[in-house]
């Protein structure tokens, strides 16, 4: 379940990404200023201090995301450089739970399947 966590992200794309992660079922964590999904150490989902959401996909399925809901590559900032496996979420899509939840579940899954990063907690 989701809990609200401090961030700098817009109050209102806040609550439609806690609203997506508690449809989910999964919990996300804060740094930064934003709020961020991650499992093994690999970040899957986020949501920048900007109200940016973005999520992350193999790259063939990035690569239909993009085409299908007429978006890019996430960028967490203006200023970075495009995320190499993150797509960004259109605001129509991130107010529609229902439709964006199966992506959320595709991140999620995808994301077990790469290498653990170790945690650096002592």
């Amino acid at each position: 379940m989701a809990t609200k966590k401090k961030t700098n992200v817009p109050e209102d794309k806040l609550e439609l990404y806690e609203q997506l992660l508690e449809a989910a079922g999964i919990d996300s964590k804060s740094n930064f200023g934003s709020a961020y999904t991650a499992v093994n150490g690999n970040m899957y989902s986020m949501i920048s201090k900007y109200g940016l959401v973005g999520i992350r996909l193999p790259k063939d399925e990035g690569e239909v995301f993009i085409e299908e809901y007429d978006t890019e590559m996430f960028r967490a900032d203006p200023d970075w450089p495009p995320s190499r496996e993150m797509v960004a979420v259109p605001d129509d899509l991130l107010r529609d739970t229902k439709a964006l939840a199966p992506y959320m579940t595709r991140s999620f899954e995808y994301t077990q399947t790469l290498k653990p990063k170790p945690t650096k907690k002592k």
